[in-house]
């Protein structure tokens, strides 16, 4: 079993790696790699598309490096491999991006990147540190994980769905601010995972060993 961790330019990924491959020795998950190589890419069993920064800057990222995007819509959309997106790399999968300018997403869930608003003035944006997760539904990729466990956020920028079931969880921050989305072979996380310890760590084992 090979898991890879997609580098197209998007920023340091060292803590992803250590902490999927942890979880992989842990779970006897197989191999984790980062790479850039569009060949890897089309033959591993899981993909990881993480994401830091503004939306259009890993949106151009992304379309520039033209093997890797098309290698991993042929895995996941074609092929129906596990993919977990993390933060920014959630957001892709958006039909669009309203960040500084409207960018086109991959359209894998439909739905929006739109600028959080808190309700409240007293919250700053971005959204950054540590908020308790809400779950609205079971998945494979949420065992052992309940309303109340806490994730480490980093964003300005919130995914609004259009279809409510692609919704797991959210987290108030003045309103509610979508925290994981999936569907099918697919699941977005836009807190990170490899920094939210306990929480984190199970929900990345969990989609070491997920079988959609």
């Amino acid at each position: 079993m090979l898991t890879a961790i997609i580098d197209y330019g998007s920023g340091n990924l060292h803590s992803a790696e250590k902490a999927f491959q942890r979880m992989a020795r842990e779970t006897d998950a197989g191999d984790v790699i980062v790479t850039s190589d569009a060949d890897i890419i089309a033959r591993a069993d899981r993909l990881v598309l993480p994401g830091d920064g503004a939306f259009p800057a890993c949106r151009n990222e992304l379309v520039d490096h033209t093997a890797i995007c098309e290698a991993m819509e042929h895995a996941v959309i074609k092929d129906g491999r596990p993919f977990l997106g993390i933060c920014v790399g959630m957001q892709l999968m958006a039909s669009l991006g309203r960040e500084y300018e409207d960018t086109p997403g991959l359209d894998w869930i439909a739905g929006e990147v739109v600028q959080i608003t808190p309700s409240d003035p007293s919250f700053k944006v971005p959204h950054m540190g540590w908020n308790d997760l809400v779950l609205h539904q079971d998945h494979p990729v949420l065992e052992g994980i309940k309303t109340g466990d806490h994730a480490y956020f980093v964003h300005s920028f919130r995914f609004d769905v259009t279809n409510g079931s692609d919704q797991l969880a959210h987290v108030d921050y003045g309103g509610d601010v979508t925290a994981i989305i999936a569907r099918n072979n697919m699941i977005g996380m836009q807190f990170h995972p490899e920094k939210s310890q306990h929480t984190g760590l199970r929900m990345i084992g969990n989609f070491l060993t997920w079988k959609p």
